[in-house]
């Protein structure tokens, strides 16, 4: 067969690249418009062949020059010393568009190529090499390269004759000339391939003429030469953008891939499968997808780690070099856990040399202390790695930091330095009781539940029907373990490939009694109209991670060191201890002293959303299918058949179709029949027996077992996980010391005010007094056949469907109230004798919340009324005082009055409280009318019981009193705009009277209503009477939070509803009207909390715009992001069973959650930040304290002590510079980095500047604040002057006065 000439060959490869430009650059364009990146130049270069002859089409690996087979590095990777590749990408967050653009671009160019050849009739023939086998002409192989270093090309082999030699002078020559041309400046090397020719001393005129034509093709392939450099270019630089585009790879990928959902699954998913004993499945699951390289991209370090732990403890050194190799291969780089488990694994086998991993750990700049501080260990993992490292080093002894950092926050700087006069409060508890308390804690968790009696009466007809449901759970519990087991079998045995992650091994974490049971309890809290499939999931998933962190805990061997531990650290709390220093403290210092044996904190992941709900639904859809009862089972007139007391349904809310799981009205009516005696919660909804565990960092304290997050997120946002990450553990001290405090509150029922709400609650129960009434009080539900709706109207027929719809929604509201209340008032009731504590957690913002979800000081009335301290204190000389003036505050009565007045009141109307002390259900009932009744009801008998007393002054007094704030987020805002009027009217100014803004406000708008009652406005005559104090104060309370003026009128429309006497056809028009008067009373009395308002507002928007989240940092050195992200839906299939997952999906921020929400939130972190620093001040003074948000408690005879800490905290949070620091931390955060574009950085920049101006403002002011004279100047002049150019006025006044 002919064979082309070379010649052509190399017109044809100059020929045919120009078409490809235009390819090239439009894909390009295409690529750079939806990322911007920084393009960095590598050189483009060539790989010289094997001698095999083998290019890059062949598929194979090339040998190097030890006849190893190496692989064949992708664009974007770099051969490393050692072997492995570099450079990949980092996992999803690679962009895996990027990835198919490449791979599309390139199969475009192949065909684009091929197809040119046909139509040229230039297709190449395979050549044969000297060793017989295949390859094209002209091959070549291209590798992008980060090291200069590494040249080398791969081209044809050369013929060993003379002749080809001389051939290849010739061609050596040209390609000398093809350097010389331009695309060398583009510092490319072309370099043609070599041919085979034989040499004549005379050539033939054919051959001449074919020379001729071979050497004008030569010319105009130099007059392509630029264009072939271009081309060349954009290929190197769209290789170079794949790189670039990619994250840079770190040591041990934490940062950049661990907090991926898709990490974590895998990681989760190894972790199930080493724990319920399947290591053949999670080594097969881990080399699956490192043997896969776009699946290679989603392992980390820690994944491979996983795999070492386990090889470790089995004694396999082979296997610990494997994943040596594997991590080599993955281009990562072993981290302190790798080399900690190859010591675990020397140390299990004495025989093995150790030196060379503790040289490794060395030239790795590794050293060996830090395994002990870094790693987490398990059962006898430290003791195997000191074996280890023992037998190379002898005396080797792990140091231990015994120095205590302090926070660097100059707000807390006299707390931790000056201890001389500190007076840390003990319990009433000695060390013997302590120590009993919490091994009945830990007995508790460890069985993961707890059933509790209910407080409902029991009617003597039921006992028939609670045997009958008992019978009936026994029947499903046998029919929902025979079905578990089925399933797992299926999905054991199922065919998917190896990387497909599986429901298998987490339906193997626990027995299978266990899931049954968390499946039959979920189904006695179903409600009768149903429950949304994602609650459901959600639920049951949470439950089995649960029980699997408890039971990891017990495997792991820590619970012992635990007990060691606590046992010891109650000597710090016990009454008779001699230790002075904060619970952190001594925790820590504790737990370093018993450094040996497994570590208390542990490493496992936290289940990502999407594992928790499916394999939530897959436990729904086996009680849909497999939980079946006969249907004449509560009435033998119907036939009989199985059928299921469980339906999956659809529904809309908002216009979304949503999944439901509804029961059968037969197991509605089963359930409520049998009125079980007994209610059986998850461990940690109860509250604790013991102190709880100080908190530490922030991945440890609370709870001893069950697992507990110091920082509260939405479903999916962890990004405030990598933050708290990133701090330094001293940052984080005062936030951790004052979660300690409010968590060491010990609490006891109020046992008598206990009894009154229970014996309501049982007799139908009162909406007046917030008791709900039982399930048979509810309205009946509406029921018409067809034949009488035949005769309706379509109005009629819409108010029937009307009725029917609300009074479902009625029946559904009364029963999760009522069952809302049987929950508190059994757990209450469970607690009557016994002392607790609540322990303590936090919101993304800072604000405090007990861990307990239904019982705690946060609920509503009835909840606070039962609580009281269990640590009582001699009322003293002014506590009856404070008990009688908190009676008059829980009214809501006399809010004008100063404190004297209201002292006054309570002193004249003592026959009404001793009344309703003595006779609360029979007597005047004076108590029913009170804003808090319950509260007050208690407050009386208090009171009742201290007058009676001997001696008032020595009355032992556990009650706690109230000190509310007023209108706090006001508060704050007119502190940081120094704003004298409104600073005023929220009591941050001494007056007479204590001032009331709600009814400031009130009296403000009723001014604007009589004036425009006079203009002869309709809705303002009708409003005549109506405005009070209560009508406003939801909206006057939550505008400084971020309601919109459809919020404030949607708060006033209910208010206004709630009046009898008010006209129900006005209620829009004035709900309109009075928001607008509100609002214009807030602008007018606050002038400067609208300007800061908007420039946060404004601050947000544009750092939103750009991308990014809003982030920022508290005055006690909390790191705080906006979990807010345009939220993605992703679709769960288990069986027949779909649901559609909305969750915060870490991408692009919400511009409009981020900028509305950043106002609210910043305030909210600064009213925690005062919050805790009071906390840790009354904690230095010996107070017990707790807090509802702005709401402080106390004893009685500590209230004047805790109102003074209060004072000086919030004086000494607001001397910071907190907006300045703020504009600053935004400036370097989001303007010295790339994370803005110019536009938004230059618009950033001068709302900054605007910051620097209104803290100008509020600095002048604040100076004015201690000389009245020039304050009442200066009111006078922001009378005359529009807010606008009242800033310069002040700044007029600030020269003169200077």
């Amino acid at each position: 067969m002919h064979k082309i000439p070379h010649s052509y060959v190399d017109y044809f490869i100059i020929f045919s690249l120009p078409f490809l430009f235009a390819v090239l650059k439009a894909r390009i364009q295409q690529l750079q418009s939806d990322v911007i990146v920084d393009v960095q130049h590598e050189k483009v270069q060539f790989v010289k062949a094997s001698k095999s002859g083998i290019g890059a089409s062949s598929g194979n690996s090339p040998k190097n020059v030890f006849g190893e087979r190496t692989e064949v590095p992708k664009a974007g990777q770099t051969i490393s010393k050692g072997g492995g590749q570099t450079g990949k990408g980092e996992g999803k967050d690679a962009s895996a568009s990027k990835s198919r653009w490449m791979e599309k671009l390139s199969q475009e160019k192949k065909t684009k190529t091929k197809k040119l050849k046909q139509k040229l009739g230039l297709e190449d023939k395979p050549v044969k090499s000297s060793k017989g086998k295949l390859m094209l002409p002209g091959t070549s192989h291209k590798t992008i390269s980060t090291k200069a270093g590494i040249k080398t090309a791969s081209t044809v082999k050369k013929s060993k004759t003379l002749k080809n030699q001389e051939h290849t002078m010739a061609a050596s020559k040209h390609e000398h000339t093809m350097a010389a041309a331009p695309v060398a400046a583009a510092n490319v090397p072309i370099r043609k391939a070599k041919g085979k020719g034989k040499a004549s001393k005379e050539p033939a005129p054919e051959l001449s003429e074919a020379r001729n034509r071979a050497e004008e093709m030569e010319r105009k392939a130099e007059a392509k030469a630029q264009e072939l450099a271009e081309v060349e270019e954009l290929e190197r630089k769209l290789n170079q953008w794949a790189v670039s585009a990619r994250p840079e790879l770190v040591q041990d990928n934490s940062e950049a891939r661990v907090y991926g959902d898709v990490q974590r699954s895998v990681r989760c998913y190894l972790e199930a499968c080493v724990f319920c004993g399947d290591i053949d499945r999670a080594h097969r699951f881990l080399l699956g997808h490192h043997r896969m390289v776009s699946r290679r991209n989603l392992l980390n370090i820690g994944l491979y780690n996983i795999m070492m732990r386990v090889w470790a403890k089995k004694g396999s050194l082979n296997q610990i070099g494997r994943m040596f190799i594997l991590i080599e291969e993955a281009g990562l780089k072993p981290n302190l856990g790798s080399y900690c488990a190859a010591l675990e694994c020397m140390g299990r086998n004495p025989d093995f040399n150790m030196c060379q991993v503790l040289r490794q750990m060395e030239e790795d700049g590794l050293p060996v202390d830090e395994l002990f501080s870094h790693c987490v260990f398990r059962q006898d993992e430290r003791d195997m790695v000191l074996r280890a490292i023992h037998t190379v080093q002898p005396d080797f002894q792990s140091s231990i930091n015994t120095i205590l950092q302090t926070c660097s926050s100059p707000l807390v700087k006299d707390f931790y330095t000056e201890r001389a006069d500190a007076k840390y409060p003990k319990m009433a508890f000695s060390l013997e009781e302590l120590q009993e308390r919490f091994s009945r804690q830990l007995s508790i968790e460890q069985a993961s539940t707890i059933t509790i009696h209910s407080v409902e009466a029991m009617k003597p007809c039921c006992l028939f029907q609670r045997d009958l449901l008992a019978v009936q759970r026994l029947v499903w519990h046998k029919a929902l373990v025979g079905a578990l087991r089925e399933g797992k079998i299926i999905l054991a045995s199922s065919t998917q490939k190896a990387v497909r992650l599986s429901l298998y091994p987490y339906l193997c974490l626990l027995d299978e009694k266990d899931y049954v049971d968390i499946m039959i309890q979920s189904l006695s809290n179903l409600p009768p109209s149903g429950e949304s499939l994602h609650i459901l999931a959600k639920e049951l998933g949470n439950r089995v991670h649960n029980m699997f962190c408890i039971r990891m805990k017990g495997h792991n061997q820590m619970v012992d060191k635990l007990s060691h531990i606590y046992n010891e650290y109650a000597e710090l709390l016990a009454k008779d201890s001699k230790f002075d220093v904060l619970p952190r403290e001594r925790w820590w210092k504790l737990e370093a002293e018993h450094s040996s044996g497994p570590s208390l904190l542990g490493d496992e992941t936290h289940w990502p959303h999407m594992v928790v709900v499916e394999l939530g639904t897959y436990l729904v859809d086996l009680m849909v299918k497999h939980m079946k009862v006969n249907s004449d089972i509560l009435n033998s007139a119907y036939d009989r058949k199985l059928i299921p007391v469980l339906y999956h349904m659809y529904t809309f809310r908002s216009n979304k179709q949503v999944g439901f799981i509804k029961p059968h009205p037969i197991l509605t009516q089963m359930q409520q029949d049998a009125m079980d005696t007994t209610l059986t919660f998850d461990s940690y909804v109860m509250p604790m027996l013991c102190p709880p565990v100080p908190w530490t960092s922030a991945k440890f304290g609370a709870y001893l077992l069950t697992p507990t997050k110091m920082m509260r997120a939405v479903e999916g946002a962890n990004q405030h996980e990598i933050l708290l990450e990133k701090c330094q553990d001293a940052d984080l001290h005062a936030v951790l010391d004052s979660l300690n405090q409010l968590g060491n509150a010990a609490w006891r029922i109020n046992q008598p005010l206990l009894d009154i709400i229970i014996s309501i609650f049982n007799d139908k129960g009162s909406e007046k007094l917030d008791v709900p009434p039982p399930n048979s009080e509810a309205p009946k539900i509406p029921r018409y056949n067809q034949q009488d709706s035949a005769t309706f109207t379509s109005a009629e027929k819409a108010h029937l469907k009307r009725e029917v719809v609300n009074a479902k929604k009625k029946c559904s509201e009364m029963h999760s109230l009522r069952m809302d209340a049987l929950y508190k008032l059994s757990i209450a009731n469970h607690m009557r004798d016994e002392v607790f504590w609540f322990p303590h957690n936090m919101d993304f913002r800072g604000r405090t919340y007990p861990c307990p979800p239904y019982f705690n000081h946060l609920g509503s009335d009835v909840t606070r009324a039962v609580l009281v301290f269990a640590e009582g204190k001699p009322l003293g000389p002014g506590g009856l005082e404070w008990l009688k003036i908190h009676l008059v505050n829980l009214t809501g009565l006399k809010k004008r009055s100063s404190l004297a007045g209201r002292l006054e009141y309570a002193n004249s109307i003592m026959d009404d409280i001793l009344d309703s002390a003595d006779n609360p259900l029979i007597g005047k009932k004076w108590w029913q009318n009170a804003d808090e009744p319950w509260q007050t009801l208690a407050c009386c008998m208090e009171i009742a019981n201290a007058v009676r007393s001997p001696d008032p002054t020595h009355f032992i007094s556990h009650f706690p009193v109230h000190q509310d704030g007023s209108c706090n987020g006001l508060q704050h805002y007119a502190a940081l705009g120094r704003d004298v009027i409104g600073a005023t009217s929220v009591n941050l100014i001494p007056c007479e009277v204590p001032q009331d803004v709600y009814s400031g406000v009130a009296q403000q708008v009723e001014e604007f209503r009589v004036r425009d009652a006079e203009k002869g406005l309709k809705i303002a005559q009708v409003l005549e009477g109506f405005i009070s104090r209560k009508v406003v104060k939801q909206t006057v309370m939550t505008v400084v939070y971020g309601v919109t003026r459809y919020g404030g009128r949607l708060q006033i429309e209910k208010r206004l509803k709630e009046i009898d006497d008010f006209p129900k056809e006005y209620v829009w028009d004035a709900s309109h009207y009075l928001v607008h008067q509100v609002f214009s009373s807030l602008k007018e009395m606050f002038t400067g909390t609208r300007e800061i308002q908007d420039w946060l507002t404004e601050s947000a928007r544009l750092i939103s715009k750009s991308g990014s989240t809003v982030e920022w940092v508290t005055p006690l050195g909390l790191p705080i992001i906006q979990p807010y992200h345009r939220s993605r839906t992703q679709m769960v299939r288990v069986n027949y069973l779909s649901l559609q997952i909305t969750h915060d999906s870490k991408e692009r921020p919400d511009t409009v959650k981020q900028k509305n929400a950043f106002p609210p939130n910043f305030i909210h972190s600064l009213d925690s930040t005062h919050m805790m620093l009071t906390a840790l001040y009354c904690y230095s003074a010996g107070l017990t304290f707790v807090s509802v948000h702005d709401c402080f408690w106390t004893h009685a005879i500590t209230v004047d002590t805790m109102n003074k800490v209060c004072r000086e905290q919030f004086v000494a949070l607001h001397s910071q510079p907190i907006l300045q620091e703020l504009s600053n931390f935004l400036l370097k955060k989001y303007l010295d980095s790339t994370a803005l574009p110019m536009n938004l950085s230059l618009s950033l920049s001068h709302v900054c500047k605007e910051c620097t101006n209104i803290h100008l403002l509020g600095s002048l002011l604040l100076w004015t604040l201690s000389h009245p004279v020039y304050a009442m100047y200066l009111l006078s002049l922001q009378t005359l002057f529009r807010p606008l150019d009242f800033f310069h006025v002040l700044r007029y006044v600030s020269l003169i006065l200077k």
